[in-house]
């Protein structure tokens, strides 16, 4: 590479929509690296919190303790202070026992049933003994002064109760990561597209009558065109519409109109659209995302330091970092 030549670049973000546990936007002035290692981050290396350890006293219930375990590790849990936890294989203060108040938050949960009727075992049974980490669906009803007697609203089932059943357990959420385990990943979906670039020629457009205007409109099987009332002429109504399936361009070439419109990929604008579990706000998932990017690249340009520095000194340098 020439002395001088800088490739770096300066990509922008701009919100289109944005909703706690929803987000769309596009990001611009960059490439499909980035943006696939900003997608891969947020599904796999943003942090939450989830119930890692369950410690069953009593089950008397229809299920086996490993599955009342497995429903309880995938209730989403707040995890707005993730970022601040430790890993429980890091932390200093338990030796990574991963039962301290830095690395981990603990719930208590004992439902019996002495009814004839059937009793719901919910998220909203879990004690827990930190108030800014409880079930999503929790939160959301305190939020909204809302209670779980309602049928619509009752939180998320773990087991029934019958008559002389009971469950009472001892669970312990830790802070990880999606790549570990999928119930810490914090959103439900993340994807993005290539912005498409619509180019139609508009005097081969000319040439169709208004009925084959709208016989190739209609080939698309989403509504990217459209027909101006005022002046006839075919417009491009929704380009984000447009699924790359090229049904538009085979259409005109069966016309007899090759180039009638050309459709390529920008490769430097992404759409992305971000859904989040609850557990982290759609916003903050995207935050958390570029922190962990940052961290990766500071990693990996302290890497090529070392290396520079080995060349430099040799064994030297190398047995300074006990290699």
């Amino acid at each position: 590479m020439e002395s001088g030549i800088s490739y770096q670049r300066f990509p922008k973000i701009k919100i289109r929509s944005m909703r706690d546990d929803y987000m769309k936007f596009e990001l611009r002035d960059t490439d499909p690296s980035m943006a696939n290692a900003l997608r891969r981050i947020m599904i796999s290396e943003v942090p939450t919190i989830a119930i890692d350890l369950v410690e069953i006293e009593v089950n008397s219930t229809v299920l086996n303790d490993e599955f009342i375990a497995h429903r309880l590790g995938l209730i989403p849990l707040v995890s707005d202070r993730a970022m601040e936890m430790r890993f429980s294989r890091d932390c200093d203060a338990c030796d990574g026992d991963g039962q301290c108040a830095y690395c981990s938050v603990e719930f208590q949960l004992s439902v019996r049933c002495d009814e004839d009727q059937t009793v719901d075992i919910t998220s909203a049974d879990l004690i827990s003994s930190d108030l800014m980490v409880v079930p999503v669906d929790v939160a959301l009803a305190a939020a909204r002064s809302e209670g779980f007697d309602s049928a619509e609203n009752k939180g998320i089932i773990i087991v029934k109760l019958q008559r002389g059943q009971e469950l009472r357990l001892r669970a312990i959420a830790r802070k990880g990561i999606g790549k570990d385990h999928a119930k810490w990943s914090p959103a439900a979906t993340v994807t993005y597209m290539y912005e498409p670039d619509i180019h139609i020629n508009e005097d081969m457009m000319e040439s169709l009558t208004l009925e084959e205007k709208q016989d190739w409109i209609e080939s698309s099987p989403t509504k990217v065109f459209d027909i101006d009332p005022t002046t006839q002429q075919v417009k491009v109504y929704d380009a984000e519409a447009y699924t790359y399936d090229d049904e538009v361009i085979k259409k005109a070439e069966a016309m007899g109109k090759p180039g009638l419109v050309e459709i390529t990929a920008r490769e430097d604008s992404f759409i992305f659209t971000v859904e989040s579990t609850g557990a982290v706000k759609a916003s903050q998932i995207v935050i958390n995302a570029i922190e962990v990017l940052k961290q990766k690249l500071d990693a990996v340009r302290l890497s090529e330091d070392t290396v520079e520095a080995d060349d430099q000194f040799g064994e030297l340098g190398a047995h300074m970092r006990g290699g």
